[in-house]
């Protein structure tokens, strides 16, 4: 059984999707550790309702990049974490962290990268800015994470009609379903499959 961190900084509600699917026994694995930058996220709350480890690490509390990965790594070592989980985690992964982590870190993004994504597209960012291109589909993108935003190998996509979304909110809701289906599915492939990349594609075995 796989044991994941969840890095989160708002109220989590695609780390509660993950957390229920392994409930519910669909996910072979283990949330062990939950780490947020905002000691305000009510991704903490739901953690401490379900007795799951939870550390707060900021990178205003470090002087560099380097020592804010060092910490992070210290807290994924003292809980044995194999893979990482970004939902909705706004910051930076340092690079010490991507290295220590190849191929076993995921995010979501909330559009079809490469479209709409980069330093700053995170969140109702992303929906405004497609909303106001016009585009008649939007969807989600689960990519391992690399040293740049959003530029990762992509394990799954899944696109979402927004034709007739009359707001930046109407499509942050209708993706966010999307959302909640895809990253748990994501996760579930990445501990019963082999997954291996090759130039940028993921490709998945037995």
């Amino acid at each position: 059984m796989r044991k994941i961190a969840v890095f989160a900084s708002g109220r989590g509600s695609n780390f509660q999707a993950v957390y229920k699917k392994i409930e519910t026994g669909e996910i072979k694995a283990e949330i062990s550790l939950l780490i947020s930058n905002n000691p305000n996220a009510g991704a903490l709350d739901f953690a401490r309702k379900n007795i799951i480890p939870l550390k707060v690490v900021r990178p205003a509390d470090f002087e560099s990049a380097l020592l804010f990965g060092n910490a992070l790594l210290s807290s994924l070592k003292e809980y044995d974490i194999e893979l990482i989980i970004l939902a909705g985690y706004l910051k930076m992964i340092p690079p010490n962290v991507v290295k220590a982590f190849p191929h076993r870190m995921i995010n979501i993004h909330p559009s079809l990268l490469p479209s709409f994504g980069g330093k700053g597209m995170y969140g109702m960012n992303v929906h405004r800015a497609v909303f106001e291109a016009g585009v008649k589909v939007s969807g989600i993108t689960v990519h391992f994470v690399d040293e740049k935003y959003d530029t990762g190998p992509i394990l799954l996509q899944q696109a979402v009609d927004i034709s007739n979304c009359i707001s930046p909110e109407e499509i942050a809701a209708r993706v966010l379903e999307e959302e909640h289906q895809y990253l748990p599915l994501a996760v579930k492939l990445l501990c019963e499959r082999h997954v291996s990349v090759e130039k940028k594609r993921v490709l998945f075995g037995d």
